[in-house]
């Protein structure tokens, strides 16, 4: 007798059913630009503080030389401030730069996110949106009211507390970011 090819489908007991995942949703969120560059800045700074030191590391030589007078200035105060302010106002005109950008407007739509263990769906309607996988987001931060998912040195995702549907969705949020290693 032939096997039918379309056998596999057919028969009810082959068949995998779908196992609905359970979650947690969000009402839909725009991230304003002003929160956005703010995100960035503060990412920025908590992960590379370590870069003060070099200015103040020059000023400390600076003066060291100064006092044993073997090589009087004033000038490398200024340039070391200068360069220190020179790097921040950097990436302050990128992360404004790139909320004016078209080719990013798509981070200041408005979504809902579907947030799983598996992933974070995040949906401009029913039909349209993206996945995101929880090995992109590389660190959590969590402020007094929402939660910044980074996912790289510019791109984030802002959760406030208010934009969960219900507390139960928050407390699941946070056991996900738990079990994931993300937050303590």
């Amino acid at each position: 007798m032939a096997r039918n090819p379309n056998q596999f489908f057919r028969n009810p007991m082959m068949q995998q059913q779908a196992v609905p995942v359970p979650g947690a949703k969000t009402k839909k969120y725009q991230m304003d630009k002003k929160v956005y560059v703010r995100l960035g800045m503060t990412h920025l700074l908590k992960t590379q503080w370590y870069w003060v030191f070099v200015p103040v590391g020059i000023i400390v030589l600076n003066i060291i030389l100064n006092i044993t007078k073997v090589y009087t200035n004033w000038w490398i105060y200024l340039i070391a401030f200068l360069v220190a302010l020179g790097y921040v106002l950097f990436w302050a005109i990128q992360f404004t730069g790139i909320s004016q950008l078209e080719q990013y407007k798509v981070m200041f739509d408005k979504f809902s996110y579907d947030i799983n263990t598996k992933q974070i769906n995040a949906m401009i309607n029913a039909k349209e949106g993206m996945q995101i996988g929880w090995d992109m987001v590389k660190d959590v931060y969590k402020e007094k009211d929402a939660y910044t998912l980074v996912l790289s040195r510019g791109q984030f995702i802002h959760l406030p507390f208010n934009i969960f549907n219900s507390d139960n969705d928050l407390k699941f949020f946070e056991r996900i970011l738990r079990q994931k290693n993300l937050i303590k």
